[in-house]
């Protein structure tokens, strides 16, 4: 199963960090081109959410659940209908000298396998760079004052 591994040190607090990684409005705000169709605020446990987003020129929709909640340590998601034959994207946040560290840990599978294989390794290129952008934007976020536009702290 193709796996995405990244760690991004943010000069925030944890707290602040994860809810803003849980809010929609915040996530829509760092991502390029995308939008909400369905859920808004601060995602919770068995909390459901649509994405929707151009991928080479072709609007996608993808509908995710929190499955896993323990604020502000960690939270899973996993699609529930979508493009990918599974995803699961576990956020995790550990505080460390006065700032967070958050790992993103993404996982999916194609579907239509074994011929969905094919298309893994494009799925896998363009997962990573949206995983990077996003974790870039909410860094900055983060450790600016917009964050204050979503949370009240």
């Amino acid at each position: 199963m193709p796996r995405i591994h990244r760690e991004t040190r943010i000069d925030a607090p944890r707290e602040r960090v994860f809810d803003l990684a849980r809010h929609v409005e915040a996530h829509v705000a760092t991502m390029p081109n995308e939008e909400a169709v369905r859920g808004s605020g601060l995602l919770g446990p068995g909390d459901v959410v649509t994405f929707r987003a151009p991928q080479f020129g072709v609007s996608f929709e993808l509908t995710a659940e929190v499955v896993e909640f323990e604020r502000p340590r960690q939270f899973r998601d996993v699609q529930r209908d979508g493009v990918f034959g599974s995803l699961s994207h576990e956020h995790t946040f550990a505080s460390v000298d006065g700032g967070t560290v958050m790992t993103d840990d993404v996982r999916f599978s194609m579907p239509l396998d074994p011929l969905g294989r094919l298309g893994a390794p494009v799925a896998r290129w363009r997962l990573a760079r949206l995983v990077d952008y996003h974790a870039a934007a909410l860094k900055a976020l983060a450790e600016g004052d917009e964050w204050r536009t979503f949370l009240d702290d």
